[in-house]
């Protein structure tokens, strides 16, 4: 984080026309829309909605099918994949509409935010609005949000064939990617508005804390998306134990199965989740500790909100709703630690 460390007072205000809190605003609100990317991506992924749409149409693809033939010919398409063939065989049109709109909605945002992102930075760039020193980091952020419908698409193209679901390795690629973008967003507009701000500022020693939490949070994250993608929330409907044991015969010892076998995923992601808890407490103790009492209730919010929803999820045999909420938490948990971070490695 040493490269994104917020910029001065006098770098910021360097060019007069510059408008950093109204830039910083725009960034919010993108990354208030790649959460709700987010979100639409877990009911996308919880109703198999991910692999009705086989193709990748940027343009075209932008307005819905308008016609019965249309609608047709989107369905026939279906068809002819393996998902169709090998799990949704007999499918009517209309639930066929019913999965393809969580796509299509899915898709339509990204785009949306595509142009949400590119546009206002081109009028902030003309404008000069944009404070010195920030151009590239935005233009990063721009080419990651490109490269993420990149992504989506190498993402639905790994279901196509032989398979009726998504790889959950890219699937884990995907959703780690926007959860990136957010994060930046965030800590961007963080930078541009920090000039206003008390400075805090954790101690050396502290400030190991944050890349470790960090870096546990990226990991539950990751086998999280498995999780989801190997269809593992079902390998148990209990906690704390788990085929009646807190650690459960059958696991595999491989690195393999940890990434493949559901069993052993939803035991790693369980577990990691009581790490993740307790970190976050940690993290949050040290927040207080600097004064910055806004970032600590926000972070020990989400991350118990996010536990407790997480374990609901198991119990209910991974309802949509349950599933859906758990999915949004651990966005809001990234943006909370993403803040917390900011507050403790600003220079005092």
């Amino acid at each position: 984080m040493a490269s994104l460390a917020p910029a001065s007072p006098a770098t910021v205000r360097s060019i007069p026309t510059a408008r950093p809190r109204a830039v910083a605003n725009w960034l919010f609100a993108v990354s208030a829309l790649v959460f709700v990317m987010v979100v639409v991506g877990g009911i996308t992924r919880l109703t198999e909605s991910g692999l009705s749409i086989v193709r990748w149409d940027v343009v075209t693809g932008t307005l819905p099918p308008l016609s019965d033939a249309a609608w047709q010919a989107e369905f026939k398409a279906y068809k002819a994949s393996s998902q169709y063939k090998l799990m949704n065989h007999g499918m009517s049109l209309a639930a066929f509409k019913g999965i393809f709109f969580w796509e299509y909605l899915h898709r339509l945002l990204g785009r949306l935010i595509g142009l949400a992102f590119a546009l206002p930075l081109a009028w902030f760039w003309l404008k000069g609005r944009i404070p010195a020193g920030y151009k590239p980091r935005l233009l990063a952020l721009l080419a990651l949000g490109g490269l993420q419908g990149a992504i989506g698409w190498w993402m639905v193209s790994s279901g196509l064939v032989g398979r009726t679901e998504v790889a959950h390795t890219r699937l884990a690629v995907h959703l780690t990617t926007a959860l990136a973008i957010m994060a930046g967003c965030i800590w961007t507009a963080l930078d541009l508005r920090a000039t206003s701000r008390p400075a805090f500022g954790m101690g050396t020693r502290s400030r190991l804390l944050i890349p470790a939490f960090v870096a546990l949070l990226s990991v539950q994250i990751i086998w999280g998306a498995f999780t989801a993608g190997l269809r593992a929330g079902h390998a148990s409907d209990t906690w704390p134990l788990m085929a009646g044991a807190l650690v459960p015969a059958g696991l595999s010892a491989s690195l393999a199965g940890w990434v493949d076998d559901p069993f052993t995923v939803h035991f790693l992601h369980r577990s990691l989740a009581v790490l993740v808890l307790g970190g976050a407490l940690i993290f949050t103790r040290h927040l207080w500790a600097i004064g910055a009492s806004g970032p600590a209730q926000a972070l020990a919010a989400a991350v118990t909100a996010q536990f407790v929803l997480g374990v609901l999820t198991v119990l209910s045999g991974v309802a949509l709703p349950l599933g859906v909420a758990h999915q949004a938490c651990a966005a809001l948990l990234v943006a909370a630690t993403t803040w917390g971070a900011h507050h403790a490695l600003r220079r005092p």
